[in-house]
């Protein structure tokens, strides 16, 4: 992937033009979860050993319950859903591949590295973001019809009701999940790509024997496992985000995003973005749109601090 892809992070970059070390900074400029799973006791066996057969079995087994994922889909646990992203367009002749935008853009950076064509509808496959990063739309399983069916629901941990994992076992199709988003250990890279057993034999075959370390199969199956941690997750998410959205509107309108990320609408995104950053908090603006600013959710303790600069 091109270094110059536009992310959200970037704090050294804004620690270069405003100053600060990086403990005085709020980052809001992504969408992970400020309040992360608690790591549990990792045994030395899981920092010492090869990750074991056991191990990766568990794993997918937690992801197939947390999931609801179909009988007919095979699960891969991969080092972060940016791993998979860049082998998804050879499991198809290239061709033209339809990615409504704005979205995430590794998804076009990879098919346009391996060949193909992007556009905006029609072709022989196509990538939906479910949500969709950065307004939050919601998809319909109408909108993923084509041979080469990518469906990115690395948002979609906070609204689970909406999934399309119902569609993993259909040919073609290939749905990834994120576990740094939702769960808020992106350090960990975990990511996940659930498909029909061929086309997960083929990824697979791309990424090696030990694609994810000891830490993270163990880390990944706790958490996975503990249905009242993400109910009580999204319960906060939700609260979180209401509040959010109540600081900021005296400043802009709410455009959308998820319960992880809300997008606004300003006069002027930039100067919002400097104004914020002069308090050393870093936000997200668009290279496309000159008012659309995304705000993450501050940690609990960061709260006192977004609220007096927003007042």
């Amino acid at each position: 992937m091109s270094p110059d892809l536009d992310h959200g992070g970037g704090l050294d970059a804004a620690r270069a033009r405003f100053g600060g070390g990086a403990e005085a900074w709020l980052d809001l400029s992504t969408g992970i979860n400020p309040e992360p799973y608690p790591i549990p006791h990792l045994s030395a066996r899981a920092w010492a050993t090869l990750p074991d057969r056991n191990a990766q079995a568990a794993l997918r087994a937690a992801a197939r319950q947390a999931w609801s994922v179909p009988d007919g889909a095979e699960i891969l646990a991969a080092p972060g859903v940016s791993a998979l992203i860049p082998r998804l367009p050879y499991l198809a002749p290239r061709g033209r591949v339809a990615i409504p935008g704005p979205t995430y853009n590794e998804h076009e950076a990879a098919f346009r590295m391996a060949g193909w064509t992007v556009t905006a509808a029609g072709g022989e496959a196509i990538v939906i973001v479910h949500p969709n990063n950065p307004d939050g739309r919601l998809h319909s399983e109408t909108d993923a019809d084509a041979p080469l069916a990518i469906i990115d629901e690395s948002f979609c941990d906070v609204t689970p009701d909406a999934s399309l994992i119902r569609l993993a076992e259909r040919p073609g199709t290939v749905v990834l999940k994120s576990f740094g988003k939702f769960w808020g250990l992106a350090g960990l890279r975990l990511g996940f790509a659930i498909a029909r057993p061929e086309t997960i034999a083929r990824l697979a075959d791309a990424l090696g024997p030990w694609p994810v370390a000891g830490p993270a199969l163990a880390i990944g199956t706790a958490a996975l496992g503990d249905a009242d941690w993400a109910d009580r997750t999204r319960a906060r998410l939700a609260r979180d985000a209401a509040r959010l959205d109540a600081l900021m509107a005296p400043h802009g309108t709410c455009l959308g995003g998820t319960t992880l990320f809300r997008l606004y609408a300003l006069p002027d995104a930039s100067a919002f973005q400097s104004r914020l950053a002069h308090h050393r908090i870093w936000s997200r603006t668009f290279p496309y749109s000159d008012i659309w600013l995304r705000l993450g959710l501050p940690p609990a303790e960061g709260w006192p601090r977004l609220e007096a600069v927003l007042a």
